[in-house]
């Protein structure tokens, strides 16, 4: 094993552990709970907040484009995204 893996795979550990030791750390401190609702683990920010419908219809939007140009932006992408996949696997 050359010493660019043996980097990479200590920095990969290292970095493995961090986040671990900081989601265990979130969780005991209990970092992120709305006290005033009891919902388990839902309780974390507005996810399970009973006003959230209001919320949700305050904060819509419109969109002034047609639903057909949504869909053909998001297959052009696709297929952009297949065709760079493939570019890309033929490099290896």
């Amino acid at each position: 094993m050359d010493r660019k893996t043996r980097i990479i795979k200590a920095v990969t550990v290292a970095l493995a552990v961090t986040v671990l030791c900081l989601a265990l750390y979130i969780m005991w401190r209990r970092l992120g709970l709305s006290p005033q609702y009891d919902f388990g683990a839902g309780a974390y920010f507005y996810a399970d907040d009973p006003a959230i419908q209001d919320l949700t219809e305050k904060a819509s939007y419109t969109a002034r484009a047609p639903k057909w140009l949504h869909y053909a932006i998001f297959f052009v992408w696709g297929a952009l995204m297949w065709l760079l996949w493939r570019w890309v696997d033929r490099r290896k």
